[in-house]
């Protein structure tokens, strides 16, 4: 349900970042580790949107996938399921290289004059 939340942070970064201008597309970048359902947060997103800049948006999502990096020895594996050991040298010393994204990657506007808040 945290969709719903972050539907709503995208929307009010994107209504500020469009200055009054119409939205008709909006990119975003979420990585797998973050566990957004795809269609929950479209189902949000169009329902945050009503009655701003961003109602009848498309939003266009890319699910990054979850990688890891192994900090001894510097190899980075794709994972599904969270598994924090390096598959080359077994070392557990990792952090996260990507599938952790939630990003407005861009927001396309429409050029016709700026429409007020409601």
């Amino acid at each position: 349900m945290h969709e719903l939340s972050l539907s709503s942070a995208i929307v009010n970064t994107v209504v500020k970042h469009a200055a009054g201008r119409r939205v008709s597309a909006v990119e975003l970048r979420v990585g797998r580790l973050r566990q957004v359902v795809p269609d929950t947060l479209e189902f949000y997103f169009e329902f945050v949107a009503r009655d701003s800049v961003c109602e009848g948006a498309r939003l266009e999502l890319e699910v990054v996938d979850a990688r890891l990096r192994c900090r001894p020895c510097g190899v980075e594996w794709e994972i599904e399921i969270p598994a924090f050991r390096c598959p080359t040298c077994g070392g557990s010393d990792v952090e996260i290289a990507s599938g952790n994204e939630f990003e407005v990657e861009s927001i396309e506007v429409e050029e016709a004059e700026c429409i007020a808040p409601k």
